[in-house]
Order: structure tokens, then C-alpha cells, then sequence
């Protein structure tokens, strides 16, 4: 018998808060009302069955500011039932990993019903906003007290309010105890030692665990290439033919590691139980908007936009906007070639250690510059691809990054590229891109983690001298952990830290044979760059929902892709040296047909060892296979009881005939 939630959930006046929903400061008292009671009604009357309560009591509310901010829990059974709604999937008492269900809730490892650690907290809180998000309208045709926001059947009613700007923000809230924990394991002590993954999942969820076991990954397969590239950094710096079993080393690397990659990935999101997730049905995202219609796919009446209308905006303006940025971003870069110019030139006419320093302040510049336009870009980037209008968050997310992946693709390499294949200055380059990559590292770390915590710090003691002069009879420890997370800034994804890892495999792989160095600056940055983004994931950003991944999606690709042209790029290098060049002395035709032979026989290792290497374990897909044989035996065995059922009913209605 299918369990209910009305059957079992209990009232509960007092509740272990999850989530906070903040208000605009002027919502009016009706629509508070009919929140609260959408909220908390019962699921057959359209409700969420969720526990809800004001943060501050009506005395309270009197003498302190933030009166819109709402505290969001739910009873056990009620996370129980909402972890079987969206599929999750836990390990059972046999060490399979199977979809929970509350009806068979005894087979899984560690559930007791007197435990209620059986679900994590970042679990609970993905389910309470999984239960808000599918509040839909019923019979409204508008939220009360403000006719201008309309509803329709079936319309998500967070959304709406979001939209409306009647709900500010929704954010789960940290638990200080389990965070302090975390922190002891992870970034407070400085040692070399692997980061704890399992808990960092327990805590922010499969998502980001990925990225900093991602991160954790890329650093310490950087090792063998920084311990090799530095003797050759110290002893061979001019023969560049020598850089042929280096770079030859880097393409293989590059190809291994990405491999592996998926490997180690597919071990750990087996665990966790996301990759035999089903995925979810994907709503329309909340800035999607249209002419009402009924969707053919759900038969439920949404907003309906025309396809054609978005490829217009596409290629009419997002695509020409793109290019003209292209070409400002070249022309950035031909001003910075004349800076180079500048500065060599008075080096040269004065010879002085002033001048010899002075060289370095036209790159210094143009990174700081880069920086600067990769950030602005992301604005109108982001503006673009929320105009095209969007359907699903997913195509929202593909255009995007590749909107910016094209842009700081150019902006961070294209003065590289130019400097290797037209003007063919080898010591300039090695001095670009050593000064690029490490002035991109500094600001990179005092722009997302130094700066943000110090003005975190500034705020946290304001917050702290406000809740010692309260008066009032309140829980201060509460009332000033969610008034001092609400005004904290908000994670905005794992986008800009793979992008920032992106860019930094582009640095080490593509001219590989010309800095060898780079790998070596990438394995600091990566040390440090562990520990401030956990910081700033602890005590800068505010918690962010758990999110399932069941691998690092897009990203995989683009490093892959990265490694490929990095193939061409250090083959191209090192036919152009000197060394190689003399070799051929009156026939470049044969120097062309032979590196491209060596990039052509380079290419095919690579794909070679991107096949030969399976991207689960054997292991893996013997549980996978497994699963999948469990449930379509279950399926056909749910098709015979329904058959038989079919042919009993049949039956009995013969029968009641021929008596007839």
C-alpha cells in the first residue's frame, strides 16, 4: 500500500529550522496569510506540508528590524516521503545502491526510526526547496493582494513570487556544529593531505564536492609535469628540439588524466548514489516567459514562446554582439603590442635597471585589463543569454558558457597565439604568458576569497555589536546567525571555478614546450586556491542548496577540447624552432608534411587512449548492468500482476453475464 503524507505527518510547534524565506519589507498581511497556509497545508489540498514560523514573535517584531524573514522546516516523515518523490538513492543493507523508498525505508544502511541522521542536512534542505518549487496555482488566478502578478493552473508559485519580488531570497541555512567540524577537516590546519570529499558532499552536496575533488585532482596530476618541466626550465631553455619529448609527455598527460578523471568520478558519484539517479523532468526556468498554452509534452498550461523568435535573437543580435567584443578584445590587444614596443624600445635606448623592470608593466597591465573584460563580459553575457528567453535552465547554462568560453578563450590566448605564430618572439612569449598567468592567479585570489571575507569580517562584527544591545527576550544566537547569512553574498555556481581552471590547463598545455615553468606555478596556486575557495564556501558566501551531479558535465568536454588544440599548438612550436628548422634547410615543404604527420599520429594516440581507457570501472558497471537487470525484471513482473489483474476482472464480468 502507497504510504501518505496526511496519514502519518504530525503538527509540530517546534522545529529545527532548514531554510530561511526572506520578504520584502512591504508585503502585505493577506498575502503573508496565504503563503504561510500553502506552506503548510496538506498535500492533497495543494500544499507543501511544510513547517513554517516568522523568525521573530509579535513583541519582537516591534523592537527589531527584519520582520519578513520566515524560518522553513519539515518533519521526518516528511523528508522521508520527499526523498522518494525526487529519487534518491541511498545504499542498502546489502552495499547496492537503490532508490529509497519510505515503504522498504528498514532495507537501508543506517536508518532507524528513532535516528534522524539517516538523510543529511543538505539532503533535507534539497527536499524542502524541492517541495517549495512545486507549489503550483490551483484555482488562483492571481497572488493575493497584488492582482498584477498573475497565476495560471499548474504555475510554480515561488517562482511567481520571485519574480514578483514578494519573496527577496531562499537560502538554507548553515549548521555551525557540523560547519565547525568540517572546517577542523578541511582548511583550518595547514597540512598536505587529501581533502575530505565525503563530508564536504555531506555538507554542500554532490556539485560542488565534484568541483573541489576536481580541483584536488587537476593540482596533484600537475606534479609529474611541474617536477619535469622544471630541470628542463634550468638546463635546456634554448634547444627547443629537446622539447619534443616534454611536449610529447604533456599531450599524453593531458589525455590520461582527463581519462582518469572520469574514472575516479564515476567511483565517487556511485557511492553517493547520483549517478544512478534518474533525472528529473526539467521545469521552464524562472525568467522564461511567453504566450499562454498548453504544453504537448506535460499537457499542463505554461508559457509558450516560439523557437524561431529565439534563434532571431540568437543570430541577430547575441551573435553579432559577440564578434564586436572579439574584435574590441584584438583591438586591446594591438594596443598592448604597442606598449611592448614602447617599453622595449626606451629599455633599449637607456639600458637602465629602471627600463628592465618596466618591460614587465605592459603585460602586468594587459592581464589586469584582461581580467577586467572577462568580468564585465560575464554581465552582458549573462543579459544576452536571459533575453534569448530560455526555455530550461540547462540551454540557458549551454549558451552561456559557451558565450564566455568563446570570449575568454581569445581574450586570455589570442595575444599568445599572435606572439608564437606572427611575430615568432619566443623570449616575449615565455614572458607573456609567465606574466598573465601568475598576475591572473593574484587577482583571481584577492578578488574571490581575500577581499569578500574581509568585508564579511567588517559586517559579522556589526551584526554582533546590533544583537548585544537587543534588550529583548529572543534567541540571539539564532536571530543573529540568519541576520548575518542573509546579507551574505550568494554562490552563484561552480561556473567561474572551472572556468578559472579552464583557462589555467590552457596556460600549462598549450605552450608547453616554451614555459615549461607554468605547471610548477599552477600547483602553488592550486594549494592555495583549495583553501581560500573553502573559506569562502564556509564563512564568505551563504550556504548554497545541494545540487546532484553525477560529473562535472559540460567542463569535461572543454578540457578536452583544450587538450586537442593544445596538440596542434606545441607541434606548430616546435616545427617553427631553429633546431628543427636547420635540420630542413632547403626544404620546408617536407618540415610541414612532417609535423603535420607527427600532429596527425599525436591526435590518434590521443584518441586511442581515450578509448582504451573506460570511463567507469569494471566494478561500476557490472552494479550498473545489475541495476538495470533488477528493474526491468521488476517492471515486467509489475506488467504480469497488472495482466492478471485484467484477466480476473475480465473473467468476473463473464461470469456475472453468463448468470445473467
Amino acid at each position: 500500500m502507497k504510504v501518505t503524507l496526511s496519514a502519518l505527518d504530525t503538527c509540530e510547534s517546534s522545529f529545527t529550522p532548514l531554510v530561511v524565506l526572506e520578504l520584502a519589507q512591504d508585503v502585505k498581511e493577506e498575502t503573508k496569510e496565504w503563503l504561510k497556509n500553502r506552506i503548510t497545508s496538506k498535500k492533497e489540498d495543494g500544499g507543501a506540508q511544510l513547517l513554517f514560523r516568522p523568525l521573530l514573535n509579535k513583541y519582537e517584531k516591534e523592537t527589531l528590524e527584519n520582520q519578513n524573514l520566515y524560518l522553513v522546516g519539515a518533519s521526518k516523515i516528511t523528508l522521508l516521503l520527499g526523498a522518494e518523490a525526487i529519487g534518491l538513492v541511498k545504499e542498502c543493507n546489502d552495499n547496492t545502491m537503490r532508490a529509497f523508498t519510505y515503504g522498504t525505508r528498514h532495507n537501508f544502511k543506517g536508518f532507524d526510526d528513532d535516528n534522524d541522521d539517516f538523510l543529511t542536512m543538505a539532503e533535507g534542505q534539497f527536499i524542502i526547496k524541492h517541495e517549495l518549487e512545486n507549489l503550483r496555482a490551483r484555482d488562483e488566478k492571481m497572488i493575493p493582494g497584488y492582482p498584477q502578478a498573475k497565476l495560471y493552473p499548474g504555475k510554480s508559485l515561488l517562482r511567481r513570487l520571485l519574480t514578483s519580488g514578494i519573496v527577496i531570497q531562499v537560502f538554507p541555512l548553515h549548521d555551525n556544529e557540523a560547519l565547525k567540524k568540517l572546517e577542523d577537516s578541511w582548511y583550518t590546519r595547514l597540512a598536505l593531505k587529501y581533502q575530505p570529499l565525503d563530508r564536504i558532499r555531506d555538507y554542500f552536496g554532490e556539485t560542488i564536492a565534484l568541483y573541489f575533488g576536481f580541483l584536488e585532482y587537476f593540482t596533484v596530476a600537475l606534479i609529474p609535469m611541474a617536477v619535469i618541466g622544471l630541470p628542463y626550465y634550468l638546463f635546456v631553455w634554448e634547444d627547443y628540439d629537446k622539447y619534443v619529448i616534454f611536449a610529447s609527455f604533456n599531450l599524453i598527460w593531458s589525455t590520461v588524466i582527463l581519462e582518469v578523471w572520469k574514472r575516479g568520478c564515476a567511483n565517487m558519484t556511485y557511492r553517493w548514489g547520483t549517478l544512478v539517479m534518474k533525472r528529473q523532468f526539467e521545469e521552464p526556468r524562472p525568467g522564461f516567459h511567453g504566450v499562454l498554452g498548453i504544453n504537448l509534452v506535460t499537457g499542463r498550461e505554461e508559457p509558450l514562446y516560439s523557437s524561431y523568435k529565439r534563434q532571431l535573437r540568437i543570430y541577430l543580435v547575441s551573435l553579432p554582439f559577440v564578434c564586436l567584443c572579439l574584435y574590441f578584445s584584438l583591438y586591446v590587444m594591438m594596443i598592448y603590442f604597442d606598449m611592448e614596443a614602447w617599453a622595449l624600445s626606451l629599455h633599449e635606448s637607456s639600458g637602465s635597471e629602471w627600463t628592465s623592470v618596466l618591460l614587465y608593466v605592459p603585460s602586468i597591465i594587459y592581464a589586469i585589463v584582461i581580467e577586467i573584460m572577462n568580468r564585465l563580459y560575464r554581465y552582458a553575457a549573462e543579459f544576452l543569454t536571459s533575453w534569448e528567453n530560455h526555455r530550461l535552465e540547462s540551454a540557458y547554462q549551454n549558451h552561456l558558457i559557451l558565450k564566455v568560453l568563446v570570449f575568454n578563450f581569445l581574450n586570455c590566448f589570442a595575444s599568445l597565439f599572435y606572439i608564437a605564430f606572427v611575430l615568432r618572439d619566443m623570449k616575449l612569449l615565455r614572458q607573456s604568458l609567465a606574466t598573465l598567468l601568475i598576475t591572473s592567479q593574484i587577482l583571481n585570489q584577492i578578488m574571490e576569497s581575500f577581499l569578500p571575507y574581509w568585508l564579511q569580517k567588517k559586517h559579522h562584527v556589526q551584526v554582533k555589536r546590533k544583537v548585544q544591545a537587543l534588550k529583548a527576550d529572543i534567541d540571539a544566537t539564532l536571530y543573529e546567525q540568519v541576520v548575518l547569512e542573509k546579507e551574505m553574498g550568494t554562490y552563484l555556481g561552480t561556473f567561474d571555478d572551472y572556468l578559472e581552471l579552464f583557462l589555467q590547463f590552457g596556460y600549462v598545455s598549450l605552450f608547453s614546450c616554451v614555459y615549461p615553468l607554468a605547471a610548477a606555478f599552477a600547483v602553488l596556486n592550486n594549494f592555495t586556491e583549495v583553501n581560500s575557495d573553502a573559506l569562502k564556501m564556509c564563512r564568505v558566501l551563504k550556504r548554497p542548496f545541494s545540487e546532484p551531479s553525477a560529473n562535472i558535465g559540460v567542463w569535461q568536454l572543454a578540457f578536452e577540447t583544450m587538450s586537442v588544440v593544445s596538440v596542434v599548438t606545441n607541434c606548430a612550436l616546435i616545427g617553427m624552432s631553429p633546431q628543427v628548422n636547420a635540420l630542413f634547410p632547403e626544404s620546408k615543404l617536407d618540415l610541414i608534411l612532417i609535423v603535420v604527420a607527427v600532429e596527425h599520429a599525436l591526435l590518434a594516440l590521443k584518441f586511442i587512449l581515450a578509448f582504451a581507457i573506460p570511463d567507469k570501472p569494471q566494478h561500476i558497471q557490472m552494479k550498473l548492468a545489475r541495476l538495470e537487470f533488477e528493474s526491468l525484471e521488476a517492471l515486467k513482473r509489475q506488467q504480469m500482476k497488472l495482466m492478471a489483474q485484467n484477466l480476473k476482472e475480465e473473467s468476473r464480468e463473464a461470469n456475472k453475464e453468463e448468470e445473467a
